[in-house]
Parts: C-alpha cells; structure tokens; sequence
C-alpha cells in the first residue's frame, strides 16, 4: 500500500509518502513541504498547492491519500486557510479517481505515539524510529505528513473490514422471523344462537 499523507496549511503544506502494510517494516518514498508566500492572494496560493500536489501525485503515484481533518480553533482564519488547503488535496486526489480518508489530529497521534496527546516533537521522534530515518523530518508539517500516511497504513485494514461488515449488512438487511400461525380472534361468550330456520332458542330453557 503507497499512501499520500497531506498535513493542510496555507503557507506551509506538509507531503509525504510512505509505503508498506501494516504489521510490517515501512518505508519512506518521499517527505517535503509546499509553500506559498504569505503576501499572494489566496486564490493564487491555493493553485500553487494544487500544483505542488499534483507534481507528488505524478512522481509517487500514490493508491490512497490521507489528509488531516480540520478541526475547529481558536484562530478563525488560521483554520479557514487549513481548511482550504485541505479542500485543495481532496480535489486533486478525487480528480484522479484515489480513495481519500480524512484523520483527526488525535487519531494520528495515537496511532504513531500510543497517546492521543502527544506534542509534535513525540511525533516527529516516533517517525523518525519507524521509518528508520537518520533524523526527524523538517518542518513539523513534514513529519505530520508522515505520520498521517502511516496512521493509515495501520487504521486500513480495520477499517476496510468496518465498511464491509456495514456494506454486507446494507445489503442483506435486518433479518426477519415470520410467523405462519395466524392469532386466533377473540371469542365472545354469547347466550343465545339462531337456529338455520330463524327461530331463537335459548340456552337452559325448554319450549
């Protein structure tokens, strides 16, 4: 499995491309960062990423891509440039036809670190050590590229096993028990009954 990880950002965007299948030795293809100029448009920044994307897409021909899933923070347009950028991925990725699976920030951590919480140095370490590198990759948004490929790598085949099970069941359905006895309708104690003549008789008297 060869996936692109992609860690958003407007002005630096984090790409990696990691290799392998879980529960065995991964390796790294390729690590770097998109930039685009704090002073551009954004428009103009976001077809950088594009372009910057596309070049990794053509070099690595990846089979997945894996990008972080924007959460909410404090700093509105910080998130808003995230977000865009993010969108960017998805589109180039979507273009060609590739699966895309989105990672929380937590997901990831918890899935290179064992916690959920860990910083970007526990990361960047953690990387380093499983893709058997001589030092950490730099920036921080490189390592986190990384770290989402190899999230995925290891989430995959749960996941791949989920979808088939809600699939199966979509298609299959609920099963359903059917009963052949019909409940028999309620029978009500009557004193008198007619006779196929017409007259009436009744119960205990004689005529």
């Amino acid at each position: 499995m060869r996936v692109l990880g992609v860690d958003p950002g407007l002005t630096r965007c984090g790409v990696g491309v990691v290799e392998g299948v879980a529960g065995r030795p991964l390796r790294m293809l390729g690590v770097g960062v998109i930039r685009t100029g704090a002073d551009a448009a954004t428009a103009d920044r976001l077809v950088l990423i594009e372009r910057g994307i596309e070049e990794w897409l053509d070099a690595h021909r990846p089979e997945f891509v894996a990008v972080e899933r924007v959460f909410s923070q404090h700093n509105v347009r910080t998130v808003m440039g995230t977000a865009q950028a993010s969108a960017v991925a998805m589109l180039c990725a979507a273009r060609r036809g590739l699966p895309v699976a989105l990672h929380t920030p937590s997901e990831v951590k918890a899935a290179v670190t064992g916690s959920g919480r860990a910083d970007k140095a526990q990361v960047g370490s953690m990387v380093t050590r499983l893709l058997r590198l001589d030092a950490p990759p730099k920036p921080a948004d490189a390592a986190d590229a990384l770290a989402l490929a190899i999230c995925h790598i290891w989430r995959a085949p749960a996941t791949n096993r989920l979808q088939q099970a809600v699939a199966a069941h979509r298609t299959t359905g609920p099963a359903r028990t059917t009963s052949t006895a019909s409940t028999p309708s309620p029978v009500r104690p009557t004193t008198s009954a007619r006779t196929p003549s017409g007259a009436r008789t009744t119960k205990g008297r004689t005529s």
